[in-house]
């Protein structure tokens, strides 16, 4: 047998294409609605935030779309990104499941957000464009802006909610050391911002209130553009670099998936590594369960419903189809920053509604849990994110046991917890805290809503 932990590949088996899943869903996503016609809207509407490639990509049905050379050139600062068996996870366990990670922390920003930032910027650059805006909840995101933007020569400002970026400054420091600025969500510099503190002076922010302030400050100048880490369908489209790299390195041992997993946001993370092996189910050539974990402080997937809602706080975004908990819901300050949005993408939306995937929310005590659990047998610190997939990677690990049957689990871990240190500490001193939002809160936030839910 082959105990060899790390399924390699080289610089040349970078993938070539991204994968868009559009092409073989049996339903393709509702169109995206005007806020204020609640008509579908064209291209024209969307113009003035994004450069025109990434508007046709948004709405291709082109199954495959080739990577530029230029994006792959920056791909090999750190791609193709290792892919570990954990034995060392399965021995403690006691599981007869076998366990694989794909590890995207070895980005120069330390998370999967790489994967999308760069081409972003690549084709914004090809457009003349001089600054991008963007938004960031634990900083991931705005990193790996910071760090794209830098490598082709843009300006970059990220809008940070509060909570992270008191709780989280050396996130900060690197956007800062990458040349972008930073500001902390909610701000003054925006109508957006200047309403939600008029309202409410200390507002922790959330990912829908920085949405508002960076589409504002992009819509103020014709040089700028504004860029999303997550949700729309060209941002879940170049992550799947992750799931065509796992394919390969899955052949080369042997072996092919019985349920892929990965934590859930706004959808980025997990279509990464989920769609690409989605698409032997939609092509019915393999039965594979593929699952979404989200928060249980932040449950549009398990609890929220699916309904045309504002992707940003303020009603500065179009009207998406999608899993909602309300636009002016604003999540419990969990450490799973980049967790904490109050929808999930369209393409996830309509692939849930389908019943093509499956959700799950899990309580973050369990998380931090499984990610010491993580840490102590694989040596690998996740961010808390991460823990999410590793949570219900055990539940399926331990499921294998009671029924005595061995399958193949795959997860993403997408990021290292080095700038989380803080969380952990909490938690291993025991004062971290349970949240879980209640029914009365869900119910309290959709009842804000004007759009009436898609049957």
């Amino acid at each position: 047998m082959d105990m060899s932990k790390k399924i390699h590949l080289t610089e040349a088996e970078i993938p070539t294409h991204w994968y868009n899943i559009m092409a073989d869903m049996p339903n393709k996503p509702l169109p995206p609605l005007h806020p204020g016609t609640k008509e579908p809207i064209g291209p024209e509407m969307l113009m003035p935030l994004f450069p025109m490639e990434l508007i046709k990509q948004e709405v291709s049905s082109d199954k495959y779309v080739e990577i530029p050379d230029e994006v792959r050139d920056i791909y090999k600062i750190w791609r193709p990104t290792p892919m570990f068996r954990a034995y060392q996870l399965e021995k403690a366990l006691d599981t007869p499941a076998k366990i694989y990670y794909k590890y995207e922390g070895v980005s120069p920003a330390g998370s999967h957000k790489p994967n999308t930032a760069v081409p972003q910027a690549y084709y914004n650059k090809m457009e003349g464009v001089k600054r991008i805006t963007t938004e960031t909840g634990a900083g991931q995101w705005g990193s790996a802006l910071s760090f794209a933007c830098q490598m082709f020569g843009i300006e970059c400002e990220v809008f940070m909610v509060k909570v992270s970026y008191e709780g989280k400054p050396y996130r900060k420091i690197m956007m800062n050391t990458w040349g972008a600025q930073v500001f902390s969500s909610p701000t003054n510099l925006t109508e957006a911002g200047r309403k939600i503190l008029s309202q409410d002076p200390n507002s922790p922010g959330s990912l829908g209130i920085a949405i508002s302030e960076a589409v504002e400050r992009a819509l103020m100048d014709d040089s700028t553009k504004y860029a999303l880490g997550s949700v729309l369908n060209h941002v879940l489209m170049h992550q799947t670099i992750i799931g065509e790299e796992s394919i390969k390195q899955l052949e080369k041992a042997g072996d092919f998936p019985d349920v892929v997993v990965a934590p859930f946001g706004g959808g980025s993370n997990f279509a990464g590594i989920s769609f690409p092996f989605l698409r032997y189910k939609l092509e019915g050539k393999r039965d594979i369960r593929c699952v979404a974990v989200e928060p249980a402080s932040c449950p549009k997937l398990t609890r929220g419903v699916f309904r045309y809602d504002l992707g940003d706080t303020v009603g500065m975004t179009p009207l998406i189809p999608m899993y909602t908990l309300g636009h002016n819901f604003v999540p419990a300050p969990i450490h799973a920053g980049g967790l904490r949005y109050h929808g999930a993408g369209a393409i996830v939306s309509q692939l849930l509604k389908d019943n093509i995937i499956e959700a799950a929310a899990i309580k973050q005590l369990e998380c931090f849990e499984a990610g010491l659990t993580f840490a102590k047998t694989e040596g690998i610190i996740p961010a808390p994110e991460a823990t999410h997939a590793i949570a219900q990677v055990i539940r399926e690990a331990q499921q294998a046991k009671e029924e005595g049957k061995s399958k193949t689990i795959l997860f993403n871990l997408c990021g290292h917890g080095h700038f989380d240190m803080a969380s952990y500490e909490q938690f291993m001193s025991g004062k971290l805290v349970e949240h879980e939002v209640t029914q009365e809160e869900i119910i309290a936030s959709l009842a804000e809503l004007d759009t009436p839910e898609i049957g």
